[in-house]
C-alpha cells in the first residue's frame, strides 16, 4: 500500500526540516475520538528528543474523518513537522500497517517508529525514556505503562486489575510486549519483518499485536521495558465494569489459544494446548486467591479462570471450524 494509492491517501503534511533528516517517527493511530486526539497531540509536540522528530496521525475508515480533520487543524496552529493520512480500510491493523509503511516512504532515513493511541496522553519525557532503554539495553521493541485513568472515581479500584495494571513493574529487558501501544520499534525490525506487519487476520480475535511480536521474537528480535515512560489511558465508564473485564479476561484466552493453533493446528498440538489450558484452569482458583491477596480486588480472583475458559472454549471452536472446512475439490 502506497500513500497515494487506493487505501490510503495523505490528508496532509508539513515539513519544517528536510523529510531525510527526520530520525524519530510518532504514530498515533485515531477513530472517532477527535477531541482526546488533540489532547494526545499536545503531549507529543511537547516532548524534546535529542533527534529530529516527526509526528503522523492515521484515520481509521475515513467516512467521517473528524480525527484527520482535527489533527490537521492543530498541525496548522502548531508548525511542526507532521503528516496527516486516511486509511480506508477498517480495523486497527490495517490502520497501523498503513502508518508504519508510510513512515517508511515519507522518512526515508527514520531510525524508530514510536506508537501512542488517540485515547493516551504521554509522560513530558516520554520519548527520552523509551529512547535511552532502547540505547542502555540494545532492545529492538521497548515498550511502556499505560496507566489507567477512570472517569469516575470509584473506579479506580480496577487499575489493579491484570486487565489495567501494566504487565512489568521494572525497567530492563523481558521477554514479551503485549501491546501495541507506548512502544519503541526500531527501524531493522520493520525492515525485517514481511508487510503487512500486522495480520488482519489475527485481528478477528483482537491479537494482532501479539502475533507480531511473537514472530518478532522467532526472528530474534529482544524486548525491554521502560517504567518511567508512561502513558496515561482514559478509560470509559462502560469498561469499569465487572462484565467488560470479565470479557477482556477470556479475550486473552481466546488469543493465546488462536495464536497457538496458527503456529501448531496439528493434532498433537492441539492436545497439547487442551492439556495446558486444563492444568491452567486447575491452579486457577490458588493463583486467583493470591491475586486477590495481593490486589485487594476480590474479582482480580476469577482472572485466571477466566483466561483458562477462554483458551479452551477457543480449543474445542477451532476444532469445529476444523470439522466443518469443505473437503478440497478435484
Amino acid at each position: 500500500m502506497a500513500p497515494n494509492g487506493q487505501d490510503i491517501s495523505i490528508h496532509f503534511q508539513s515539513e519544517l526540516e528536510d523529510r531525510a533528516d527526520v530520525d524519530l517517527v510518532v504514530v498515533v493511530p485515531t477513530f472517532r475520538n477527535p477531541e482526546h486526539l488533540v489532547k494526545t497531540l499536545k503531549t507529543i509536540v511537547s516532548q524534546r528528543p535529542d533527534v529530529p522528530l516527526a509526528t503522523l496521525v492515521v484515520e481509521e475508515g475515513g467516512e467521517r474523518p473528524a480525527g484527520a480533520d482535527a489533527a490537521k487543524a492543530f498541525f496548522l496552529s502548531r508548525p511542526s513537522d507532521s503528516a496527516v493520512i486516511i486509511c480506508r480500510r477498517h480495523g486497527r491493523c490495517h490502520a497501523l500497517n498503513a502508518a508504519l509503511s508510510t513512515a517508511l516512504e515519507l522518512y526515508p532515513n527514520l531510525h524508530a517508529i514510536a506508537v501512542i493511541g488517540d485515547d493516551e496522553v504521554a509522560a513530558p519525557e516520554w520519548l527520552d525514556g523509551l529512547m535511552a532503554v532502547q540505547e542502555a539495553y540494545g532492545a529492538d521493541i521497548v515498550g511502556g505503562p499505560q496507566l489507567p485513568v477512570f472517569e469516575h472515581p470509584q473506579d479506580q479500584r480496577w487499575k489493579r486489575h491484570p486487565v489495567f495494571a501494566p504487565p512489568y513493574d521494572v525497567t530492563g529487558p523481558v521477554p514479551m510486549l503485549y501491546s501495541a501501544s507506548n512502544i519503541l520499534v526500531a527501524r531493522a525490525v520493520l525492515e525485517a519483518m514481511p508487510q503487512p506487519f500486522l495480520d488482519p487476520a489475527v485481528d478477528v480475535v483482537g491479537g494482532c499485536a501479539l502475533d507480531l511480536f511473537q514472530r518478532c521474537k522467532a526472528s530474534g528480535f529482544s524486548f525491554a521495558w521502560a517504567a518511567d515512560a508512561w502513558v496515561t489511558q482514559t478509560v470509559p465508564g462502560n469498561r469499569a465494569i465487572a462484565a467488560w473485564v470479565r470479557g477482556r479476561s477470556l479475550r486473552r484466552g481466546r488469543v493465546s489459544a488462536y495464536l497457538a493453533h496458527r503456529r501448531d493446528p496439528t493434532l498433537t498440538g492441539r492436545l497439547k494446548r487442551l492439556g495446558a489450558s486444563l492444568a491452567l484452569m486447575t491452579t486457577s482458583l490458588p493463583r486467583g486467591v493470591k491475586l486477590w491477596a495481593e490486589t485487594g480486588l476480590a474479582f482480580a480472583a476469577l482472572h485466571y479462570f477466566h483466561v483458562a475458559r477462554g483458551r479452551v472454549t477457543a480449543e474445542f471452536g477451532l476444532v469445529r471450524q476444523e470439522d466443518h472446512k469443505p473437503e478440497p475439490s478435484g
